[in-house]
This record gives C-alpha cells, structure tokens and sequence, in this order.
C-alpha cells in the first residue's frame, strides 16, 4: 500500500484507491449520501480521517455553481402556440444570461421523465415544463416531486400538474371560452357547439366546462363534439354539421377544430356568419389563413413563455428558493374577426 501521509495532500482519488470504490462512492459517502451504505460511510471517514483528508473547497465551489442554463421540455414542437413560448422563454432567459436546453417529450410520459432526469444530473439549474398529454391521462407526478425535492425548481405552463406544488403560467381558459360562448348567445345564437381534439387534456377540460357554464346558465342542452386522434378530423365534423342542421354557432376549443368547422361550414353553402359563428382558441397567423377571417381566443404565448421564465430566474436567484409558490394567469383576449357578427 502506498503511504498517504503528509499533510493535505491525499485526494478523493488516492482514497477511492485505498478503499477499492469509486470517486463518487468516496464523494458521497463523505456528504453522507442516503445512497451509500452506513458501512461504506464509517469506512471512508474512518480513512479520511487517519489522513486528514479535507474537501478542496474550490474544487466543492466549482461543483455547486449555477450553470446558469435552463431546462425546457414542450410536449410537441410542431404546434405553434407552444413553439411561440419557447421563443419567449429563450428571449427572457437571454436577457438574464440563460442559455436553454430543450427537450420534446412528443406527449409521452417516459420520454419526460428520461428528459429530466437526462437534464437533472447537473445540466440544468431548473426546469421549464408543460405537461405531456400521457403523463396527464395517468395522472403521473412522482418525476415532478423527485426533481423538486433534488432542488430543481419547475416552473410549469399551460398544462399543469395542480397536485405538484410548484410555479405555473397559465391562461384563464375556463372563463375566456365561458365569455367566447356568451358572446355567441348575445348575438342570438340558438344551438352552439363545443368541438375538441384535446379532450384528455387539463386546458381542454377547463375549455368545456366554460362553454357547458354558459350554456346552461342560458338553459339550453350543451352539444360536445369530441374529436379523438384516430378520427378523421374533416370527416368527423362535416358528417356532424351535415346531421345537426340547427347548429348556428361554433366554439373549437384548439385551432385545428375551428378552422376544419369554418371551411366545412363554408364547404356545406353555408354563409359565415350570417348562418353559423366561429370561435376558436388560435393565433393572428392562424385567422389570416382563413376565409373569412376566424374570430380567435388568443393566448398570447410569448407573454406567457417570458413570464414562466422570470418566475424561474427569480426562484433561482432567491436567497430562499422554497418560498410560497404562485400561478400567474396571463389573461386571454377575444380578437373580432369576420367569422362572428
């Protein structure tokens, strides 16, 4: 056996050595890591002792500091609404000196927890997230709470987990479409219909319990068309505007819907609007690509990706990072167009 005596000088390396385990074994075992046995513990500072070992405190510095990056996971790159948070997220965290790393979970809950736990071991100083539409049918949040409790604070957006205490950005989904479907029985609408494609999703649940509100407070019958994603999404909404002549109004609770009810609508001979309204949860470039021009719920999705990351920017900048957490709701608006009267 080699002689570690003199002074100082022994390091993590020489002792794992010794010890015949690894560096980190020795590493944690020092910082009495739950993942080390209470044997291995005893041993390692029995050694470290005999040796004076002490930790390089520069070394230690370096290991705790900030990477100043943070970690994004969007559940789909290809919808625009979230693509545009992302581009808010990376113009705040830019402003402050961020970098971000993004992931796409494609709405699968492994994939989500592979991206944390890939991002967790010290890529990232914390996490921006929206929740994957698996995770939410499973109603899975053991990942959020572990990656929080290893003090990577979350900040999460538009989909959220409400059981997970933790920062979120959100918009008031339930009143915007209970105020959107208000507006449709103001002008005289009789029979409004609610069509979706993110049933299983928090914001679509919320959407539809807005329009069922204001329906019955109305007191008229709701009409739900949920469009799943084996369906034929043309198909399934002209075969229901073809058997549902009455049908005068429509609020489409994700763009694709509105703008498949409009140009079926149109397709049918119907006149917009003067026969049947359109709204739909969208953008300004959405409505432009429409004739006529699609009355949109708009969420304002740069707004909401700057404000999930001042919130984490704030968290990790704050002497104490466990305060209250808090829910911003960045408030929706009904943008008038050519689809409604």
């Amino acid at each position: 056996m080699q002689n570690l005596s003199g002074g100082n000088m022994v390091t993590l390396k020489q002792l794992a050595k010794e010890l015949e385990v690894s560096i980190s074994t020795v590493s944690k075992a020092l910082n009495n890591s739950e993942e080390i046995g209470e044997e291995t513990i005893k041993r390692v500072k029995k050694l470290a002792e005999k040796y004076n070992y002490t930790p390089n405190k520069v070394a230690l510095s370096l290991k705790q500091s900030k990477t100043k990056t943070i970690g994004v996971i969007i559940p789909n790159i290809l919808n625009r609404f979230l693509a545009k948070v992302l581009f808010g997220i990376e113009r705040e965290a830019n402003k402050h000196g961020y970098n971000i790393i993004t992931c796409i979970s494609n709405e699968s809950l492994e994939k989500e927890k592979e991206s944390l736990k890939l991002l967790a071991s010290g890529s990232v100083d914390g996490f921006i997230l929206s929740v994957a539409q698996e995770t939410q049918v499973d109603n899975e949040i053991e990942h959020f709470k572990s990656t929080i409790n290893r003090g990577l604070p979350i900040v999460m957006f538009d989909r959220v987990a409400h059981d997970v205490m933790c920062d979120k950005v959100i918009v008031d989904d339930f009143e915007a479409t209970y105020n959107a479907t208000k507006s449709l029985l103001n002008e005289g609408r009789k029979q409004v219909v609610f069509i979706s494609n993110i049933n299983e999703l928090s914001v679509g649940k919320l959407r539809e319990r807005g329009y069922n509100k204001a329906i019955l407070e109305s007191r008229k019958e709701p009409v739900v068309l949920k469009v799943k994603k084996k369906d034929d999404h043309q198909k399934k909404i002209k075969s229901f505007l073809k058997k549902n002549k009455k049908i005068d109004g429509v609020i489409a609770a994700d763009t694709s819907s509105g703008v498949i009810a409009l140009n079926t609508a149109v397709s049918l001979g119907m006149k917009v609007p003067k026969d049947i309204s359109v709204i739909a949860f969208a953008s300004k470039s959405d409505s432009n690509h429409t004739l006529p021009k699609l009355t949109t719920i708009r969420q304002h999705a740069k707004a909401i990706g700057e404000s999930a990351a001042q919130m984490l920017i704030q968290r990790l900048q704050s002497d104490s990072p466990y305060d209250d957490v808090k829910t911003k709701i960045v408030k929706t608006s009904l943008v008038k167009n050519k689809s409604t009267l």
